[in-house]
């Protein structure tokens, strides 16, 4: 190998290496020692169920035909359920994101309609958020509604939701699932009520 091989090669080594350590991480993956990639440690999530304090996920029969088979994990306790058991109607179901604000000031109407008597079982989806996240913002707006979490959102691809959130759907005793599309977003409890029937 030349002298002028050899230089260019050294060279490409040492760009391939300035590439590899500029180059951006992403994820917050947890390793074996329990951090993060970012160094960061990963959430206590048995700590932070007891400060969202969140009702358990119903466990009914039937349901919507097109949850049936699709796992989740309730965030209340951590267990693996299904989550057409969640909602076997009459029910409404609400997909909410961490990073929505629109989808805070809606959770906290969904609460309140839900602690109301007559009030049909409220069920919340967390979609495009990491499950600690979302159980420090339930915990932080004082929301308890049952919840439910996929990490690849297999509740909205089993659902096909409008690519936005909020978005809520009423399961009729059927098991049949309605979009809600006016309002978008409940802002008062009337709504709700208006809308389940």
């Amino acid at each position: 190998m030349s002298r002028a091989a050899r230089w260019a090669v050294v060279v490409l080594v040492l760009a391939v290496a300035g590439v590899v350590a500029v180059w951006p991480r992403t994820g917050d993956q947890t390793s074996p020692g329990g951090a993060t990639s970012a160094g960061r440690p990963a959430p206590d999530l048995g700590r932070l169920r007891e400060r969202a304090a969140l009702d358990a996920c119903p466990a009914g029969a039937g349901g919507p035909a097109e949850l049936r088979g699709v796992r989740v994990t309730c965030l209340g306790d951590g267990s693996a359920v299904d989550a057409a058991a969640t909602v076997p109607g009459p029910a409404l179901v609400n997909f909410w994101a961490t990073w929505c604000l629109p989808c805070q000031d809606e959770l906290r109407v969904l609460e309140e309609y839900a602690r109301q008597p007559g009030a049909v079982p409220v069920v919340t989806v967390l979609v495009s958020s990491k499950e600690g996240d979302g159980l420090e913002l339930l915990a932080k707006l004082g929301v308890h509604l049952p919840t439910v979490f996929s990490e690849p959102d297999a509740v909205r691809v089993a659902v096909r939701t409008p690519p936005r959130v909020p978005v809520s759907y009423v399961v009729d005793a059927g098991g049949s699932l309605r979009e809600v599309t006016s309002p978008i977003v409940f802002d008062r409890v009337e709504q709700v009520r208006e809308v389940v029937g």
